[in-house]
């Protein structure tokens, strides 16, 4: 597997973080001390020099602030003074140390992570008298006190004798409120801004400037709109608490990021170091962005300076390895494809990058998106991290397994046949599959065109609402998008109403041939059918009219499949000729083993369909979505319907995923797929709402409302927090 991730410092934030109180005792040390071990003459004396540090309460993320360095307790003319600070490197950078006072001389220093060492010296013998002696300079990496940082000293005295401190300094005392934090209390609250808003327009000539010179945030020394702003942005989006990885959505990273808890640069390394620990076991991925961590810098840069783009800025997103993703191959799974290093971003690619996300990783698939298995000759089996024993789904369970595991934040999929909404069902995961037109195929590896649709793939409705705008909307490229024009609304997050299920009519299907006899999934099934009574909808039996002839049609992947890659191989828009190897899929079977063994007969068959222009085909393409449209519209109006409810999967992994899955890509509906629990071996089970075309939103809006009345989601224990992180 192609996995180029490389172990960076660690750049995370700590599950908890401490205020100080400032310390008045300052003849007080640490208790817990070691003793001082006897030397040969000269003697060590008793410790009396302790190191004193003084600093800012609370550090913002990115903030460079000084520690400074003074003794207290010491006796004797020191004239030599070794220091030793520690840091928790995860907190902070260490960037440089100055001498304060004149008469003190930094002989040298040794910098190493989360240590520094550094001689003194002092002519006149004043190191324990002369107040201020180093000014330590750090980068903050997280939010948070300076708890941190420790230092101690052995001090040599004139006499030839040493004196050490104990093992740790004396707790830093406070020199300084925290940048904002104008009423003292350590934490940015409204109470700061209220203040600030008494003195708005003073200078800093007025008798009050001490009162607020913390919240001059532009440094002009008067406060104006801009200091008011700024300070309103963090009482807005600090929520008090430090940020936490697991589970993170879009709208609590983007909130972390601009309280100044969490860089994206933080936030990449963070996943990587998850990718790191636990995807050699789940094996998900198969290409992670070499270049990652720089676009997040640059992203956080541009935050700095113009503000975010929108949601989506500086947010890592996995795709599966069929969306062509310039700077890294996209390979369908095939080691056919290994080198095919593509000439052009996917449409949905382009438009993710433009809102400003990050291609964290391109995620395995089921080869060529054929199977279910999310098995592929170059990225091998990806493993489902509810069981790591069985297959995740597919075609898309690359992207779900990952998505579980908590690697990225959320990514994108494409569904044929059920490609998005088997594996969301597996991996407990939402997925969309939208209408057909309202995202654009270009630059997509094909399986079947009349059938395939990218659609977003995430942990909860809401990113997954999210992700849908950026990705969506018309691509000339793509004339099926045309469709669209007029029928995407602003913004999808506009349903996200928790209250949306009041009024509501759903259809609960009972058609054994699409719900399946599995009892556990069906006792989940009626559960939430009342979970959304217990909401205010009304919840009906229905059965789908003309059902056995709709489910006799077949996929049309097994027709088009070879005419549409041939097609993606011969054109200069995705490829260069001189790069990738083959250009056909007869060219690839003729390799012998350049693809999973599996697919021999698979690729075989489906090459040799030697035209569409056949009676067959046309049938298929005229009367299957004619007779699933007119059902599914039909039984709609007929019950006054706003979506129809069968469960995602006939069963849990391990077992068949069922027939339900066609219903959305013979008609070309939208469908999404959201967690409904759990059966009895503790594997997840999603249940699916599908609804008329380009009715993405109401279908957002149920399963939002569905989704915060129960909250069944829980992240797979096989794929824990990181220790300390």
């Amino acid at each position: 597997m192609i996995k180029p991730i490389t172990k960076l410092a660690s750049l995370v934030m700590l599950s908890t973080s401490l205020l100080f109180t400032p310390i008045l005792d300052t003849g007080a040390y640490a208790s817990g001390a070691s003793t001082p071990t006897a030397l040969e003459q000269p003697q060590v004396q008793e410790p009396k020099a302790l190191v004193q540090l003084s600093g800012p309460a609370l550090t913002s993320v990115g903030n460079s602030f000084d520690v400074n360095v003074s003794l207290t307790g010491a006796t004797g003319d020191a004239t030599a003074g070794k220091f030793i600070f520690e840091y928790d490197p995860t907190q902070f950078e260490y960037l440089s140390a100055t001498s304060a006072n004149s008469a003190v001389t930094i002989a040298g220093i040794n910098a190493e992570s989360g240590k520094v060492t550094i001689v003194t010296t002092d002519t006149t013998g004043s190191l324990t008298t002369a107040g201020t002696l180093l000014t330590l300079t750090f980068k903050a990496n997280t939010a948070s006190d300076l708890s941190g940082i420790t230092g101690t000293v052995e001090l040599g005295i004139d006499d030839g004798s040493t004196v050490q401190t104990p093992e740790e300094s004396l707790a830093v005392q406070i020199t300084g409120a925290t940048e904002g934090d104008l009423n003292n209390n350590s934490v940015i609250d409204v109470g700061d801004l209220s203040v600030l808003i008494k003195y708005f327009g003073i200078a800093s000539d007025d008798q009050n400037w001490t009162k607020v010179a913390n919240g001059d945030f532009n440094k002009n020394n008067t406060i104006d709109v801009q200091d008011l702003a700024a300070l309103g942005k963090k009482v807005l989006y600090d929520n008090g608490q430090p940020f936490e990885l697991m589970e993170a959505d879009i709208m609590s990273i983007q909130n972390a990021m601009a309280a100044g808890k969490l860089t994206s640069e933080q936030l990449v390394q963070m996943y990587l170091d998850r990718i790191n620990e636990y995807d050699d076991t789940i094996n998900s991925l198969i290409t992670v962005n070499p270049d990652a961590l720089a676009t997040a810098k640059a992203l956080d840069e541009e935050r700095k300076e113009q503000g975010p783009r929108g949601l989506m800025h500086g947010i890592p997103i996995i795709v599966k390895d069929n969306y062509d993703t310039l700077g890294m191959p996209t390979s369908a799974g095939c080691t056919c494809l290994k080198d095919n290093q593509t000439v052009s971003d996917a449409f949905m690619i382009k438009k993710l990058k433009d809102a400003g996300a990050i291609i964290l990783a391109k995620a395995n698939l089921s080869e060529f998106a054929i199977n279910t298995d999310t098995n592929s000759s170059l990225g091998g089996q990806t493993w489902n991290p509810y069981n790591i024993k069985l297959n995740p789904g597919g075609s898309s369970g690359g992207t779900g397994a990952s998505l579980a595991s908590n690697f990225g934040v959320a990514g994108l999929g494409t569904d044929t046949g059920g490609s998005i909404r088997i594996p969301s069902s597996w991996n407990s995961i939402v997925g969309i599959r939208p209408t057909i037109g309202l995202t654009s195929r270009d630059g997509i590896i094909p399986l079947a065109l009349s059938q395939d649709v990218g659609g977003p793939m995430a942990r909860n409705v809401s990113d997954a609402a999210i992700l849908l705008d950026a990705v969506s909307g018309y691509d000339p490229n793509d004339i099926a998008t045309a469709g669209s024009v007029g029928r995407k609304p602003v913004s999808y997050t506009r349903f996200l109403d928790k209250n949306g299920l009041k009024g509501a009519r759903i259809g609960l299907v009972m058609d054994s041939s699409v719900i399946g006899s599995n009892q556990e999934v069906l006792a989940l099934l009626n559960q939430a059918a009342q979970d959304m009574r217990d909401q205010g909808a009304t919840v009906v039996g229905v059965n789908i009219p003309n059902i056995t002839d709709i489910l006799k049609y077949p996929s049309l992947s097994g027709y088009e499949f070879k005419f549409n890659l041939n097609d993606y191989l011969s054109n200069a828009r995705f490829v260069d000729p001189n790069v990738v190897r083959y250009h056909s899929l007869q060219d690839i079977i003729n390799s012998g083993n350049d693809f999973l063994p599996a697919l021999q007969n698979t690729l075989t068959t489906r090459n040799n369909v030697v035209s569409l222009d056949t009676q067959e085909y046309k049938d298929i393409v005229l009367f299957r979505p004619r007779t699933t449209q007119q059902s599914l519209l039909g039984l709609m109006a007929d019950n006054n319907l706003d979506a129809i409810l069968y469960p995602s999967t006939a069963g849990p992994a391990g077992s068949g995923s069922g027939n339900a899955n066609r219903l959305s890509p013979f008609s070309g509906f939208p469908a999404i797929s959201v967690p409904a629990g759990y059966v009895s071996s503790g594997l997840p089970v999603g249940i699916e709402l599908l609804g008329r075309p380009y009715e993405e939103g109401e279908l957002i809006k149920l399963g939002y409302a569905y989704e915060q009345a129960t909250h069944h989601r829980e992240a797979p224990t096989s794929v824990p927090a990181l220790t300390g992180k």
